[in-house]
């Protein structure tokens, strides 16, 4: 299992040979950091989170925030000794062996593309929003929604009756693939206008809606208890948590930039606390608004909201002019709408609308980044390396990339996809964990730009909350993972095993490598 291992020292002498500048600061981490983690979650997640918790979603942003916090510190220390592409799937090659960094590298599948398919869904429900209030305008539940899934007798079943595919999440997601297969890609001065443009719409939102909130929407303040009612598994406040933790990817940007940073060791952890503190109460602040002006609003005490049964009272409530907050597809608008501020919720959906597809070009193109690693090393077919001629970028598995997006985001609801999402994220997060305190057991005294403070203690509580998280998902999206992990397995004894370039004697470190801070996403060329 720990055989085949990369050769740090050669990544790291490859590594040395581009380093890069240290020229940021805490408060340039900091900003990073924050425009780095607020936007998709708090957007596309708010009405699922408040079915499942009710106002106690307010202590599942603190939760989720907290495991994000322990696992962002051994992280950094990783990223700062191993500032290469890949990700934590190149961490766990270099530490812990070629098997696990597969496992890895195949569940970092689930983060980013199944990702991508639930900012397609929530970018859907926006545009669809504003389809309706500028246009009058309106989809057929057939063609904007996909199918609700139960499980029946221990199998899939999916129930039309409420959706049969998503047609705007095909539509973004194929634009978005048209994008990077042509190799078109955000500049930084974009992003911040995003970035810019997603904060401000929030802001917006906070003060439109603190001021009208009344305490009795607070009441009851967990309708599903912490671990939700007997019978219903990802239900609660820490059900909730665990779905909300998708509301923090993109944290560990910080955590790629220590290479650049200036004096690591103490700006590391403030950028990556003081973010994740902001945006932490950011989202309180949201929480706190939506539940505050309008309230919560369950459907029903201990009723999924990915489930049949929930889409049927949402439809029934709808049809009587009465939808409350966790049906709405387009949550934070709703809101607004709903309490005189038609225009105000006009435009927080015109600000989902035009900064959610950069967060979907971003996911997209780092999953494509890890097939690209992974196939390069051989464990996958090196076609999906292909280069194209033209637009030099990996047209390949950038197309198959965008077809398994587009697949699941037409048949899959936001929550769901959001879930198997965290199923990949939080395995990959609990490996970091574990590499770390590996290699600190390994080999001490090797130079540490970055280390993790009280390692002992933070990287247990770091793979402890991951485990904790991930077993309070709820049961379809835990079984997906190890269903998910086993047909990784036979592609890897079936192919990769054979074909790896560690285990032919081919290992080599790759220029390029140097360049590219982990899980960013720059051009291949």
């Amino acid at each position: 299992m720990f055989g085949r291992v990369k050769s740090l020292d050669a990544i790291l002498a490859t590594a040395e040979k581009k380093a890069l500048h240290r020229s940021l600061g805490p408060v340039q981490l900091t900003l990073l950091g924050v425009g780095a983690v607020i936007g998709t979650g708090i957007f596309v997640l708010t009405a699922a989170a408040a079915q499942k918790a009710g106002p106690g979603m307010m202590w599942s942003f603190v939760i989720a925030g907290f495991v994000c916090a322990v696992a962002a510190l051994c992280y950094s220390e990783l990223a700062s000794m191993v500032p290469v592409s890949g990700s934590a799937y190149t961490y766990s090659y270099a530490v812990v062996g070629e098997l696990l960094a597969w496992m890895v590298g195949w569940a970092l599948i689930l983060e980013y593309a199944v990702a991508a398919s639930a900012v397609c869904v929530g970018w859907s429900g926006y545009f669809m929003g504003l389809l309706k209030s500028w246009f009058g305008l309106v989809l057929p539940p057939s063609l904007s929604a996909g199918p609700a899934w139960t499980f029946v007798n221990g199998l899939p079943h999916a129930d039309f009756s409420t959706g049969v595919i998503n047609v705007p999440a095909i539509v973004i997601a194929g634009l978005i693939t048209a994008l990077l297969v042509k190799g078109t890609t955000e500049s930084a001065t974009v992003n911040a206008v995003l970035v810019t443009i997603k904060v401000a719409a929030l802001t917006m939102f906070v003060v439109l809606t603190l001021p009208v909130m009344h305490a009795d929407h607070f009441a009851p303040f967990a309708p599903n208890g912490w671990f939700g009612l007997a019978g219903s598994s990802g239900m609660g406040i820490v059900g909730a948590a665990s779905s909300i933790f998708f509301a923090y990817v993109g944290f560990d940007a910080v955590s790629t930039a220590a290479e650049e940073t200036k004096n690591p060791q103490r700006n590391v952890p403030i950028g990556l606390i003081g973010s994740l503190a902001i945006c932490t109460i950011f989202y309180l602040l949201v929480a706190a608004g939506a539940v505050g002006a309008i309230g919560a609003q369950p459907t029903a005490v201990g009723v999924s909201p990915d489930s049949a049964d929930f889409a049927a009272q949402c439809a029934a409530l709808t049809a009587k002019g009465a939808q409350p907050l966790v049906c709405s597809k387009e949550a934070l608008a709703y809101v607004l709408r709903s309490i005189n501020y038609s225009r105000a919720g006009d435009l927080i959906g015109l600000a989902a609308n035009l900064a959610l597809p950069s967060v979907i070009l971003m996911m997209i193109f780092g999953q494509t980044r890890i097939f690209f690693v992974m196939a390069r090393d051989g464990l996958l077919p090196e076609k999906l390396a292909t280069v194209h001629p033209k637009w030099k970028t990996p047209y390949i598995v950038t197309i198959f990339t965008g077809v398994f997006v587009a697949f699941a985001a037409a048949l899959l609801p936001v929550g769901q996809l959001a879930d198997i999402s965290n199923s990949g994220t939080l395995f990959a997060f609990f490996m970091v964990a574990l590499a770390v305190m590996i290699l600190r057991w390994r080999d001490p005294g090797r130079h540490r730009p970055f280390r993790t403070p009280l390692v002992w203690v933070t990287g247990p509580i770091a793979a402890a909350g991951c485990l904790f998280l991930y077993l309070n998902l709820p049961l379809s999206s835990i079984l997906v993972l190890p269903i998910w992990g086993g047909v990784g397995l036979v592609v890897y004894f079936a192919y990769g095993y054979r074909k790896s370039h560690v285990g032919r004697g081919l290992s080599e470190v790759h220029e390029l490598d140097a360049d590219i801070p982990p899980s960013s996403v720059p051009p291949i060329d």
